[in-house]
């Protein structure tokens, strides 16, 4: 088991051997803490193994279509080859379409015998309300003596630094910064998540240190914070033209 989530892994233990397991969990917490490794671990302390697990993920961060949703349809329309559980994780749950959730809300009003739906996702927001309310919520936080990626955290550092004397320059600046993107090499949804990330640290400094000077009030933070979730959306389901998403983004801070 991973190292810091023993409450976690304690309470959906408790569920099992008291026969309260739901049929579908919902995993949510920050990128790289280790949930995908945990739900596949759980799932073999389940006794649930190959042919009876399924794992879905994205192509490369692209979404997940329904074609993949019809697959898990198939595959738990057959009973457990083992006499067990069959479980389904699916990693980056938001992912999913529109198309892909709204199947997927099916399999869940519907499940089968033995089910076990695993769903992990670190933007829950982004999960379609009917699908998220269907689900139990499993939070994980980061364990303090989890390693830290250091080649994630030198790109997200290398990004920060370009990015902060932007944040305070004229809009000119912006938009000769947001031509200098070469979308092929740098996406842009690592900027987003390292912006999201910069912001909310100073929100978070903001609400519990009652400060009030800097650039951003917190109504100004929460703004723009939420600006940020909407282009996510747009990244992941439209072909939002990417220069034009970080023009607009640049020019409301």
């Amino acid at each position: 088991m991973i190292i810091g989530h023993n409450k976690q892994w304690e309470f959906l233990k408790n569920k099992l051997e008291t026969g309260q397991l739901s049929h579908a969990y919902l995993f949510t917490g920050q990128e790289g803490i280790g949930k995908k490794i945990f739900a596949k671990e759980f799932a073999e302390f389940v006794g649930c193994k190959f042919p009876d697990l399924t794992v879905v993920e994205s192509d490369k961060g692209k979404e997940i279509p329904i074609a993949k949703i019809r697959e898990i349809q198939n595959f738990l329309a057959y009973k457990s080859y083992n006499g067990g559980f069959k479980i389904v994780v699916v990693d980056n749950a938001e992912l999913m379409n529109q198309e892909a959730q709204s199947c997927f809300l099916k399999t869940l009003e519907e499940p089968k015998g033995k089910t076990l739906l695993l769903l992990i996702s670190s933007k829950p927001d982004m999960i379609l309300p009917t699908i998220y309310s269907r689900c139990q919520q499993v939070k994980f936080f980061k364990p303090k003596n989890l390693p830290e990626n250091e080649e994630k955290s030198g790109k997200e550092k290398e990004i920060l630094k370009d990015l902060i004397p932007v944040l305070d320059s004229d809009f000119a600046e912006k938009f000769k910064y947001a031509k200098s993107i070469d979308f092929e090499q740098q996406k842009l949804g690592d900027i987003l998540g390292v912006l999201q990330k910069y912001l909310r640290n100073i929100l978070l400094q903001k609400i519990t240190s009652e400060k009030t000077s800097g650039k951003y009030s917190i109504s100004d933070l929460k703004r723009i914070l939420n600006l940020i979730e909407d282009l996510n959306k747009k990244l992941l389901f439209t072909n939002a033209n990417q220069k034009l998403a970080l023009e607009i983004l640049l020019m409301e801070t």
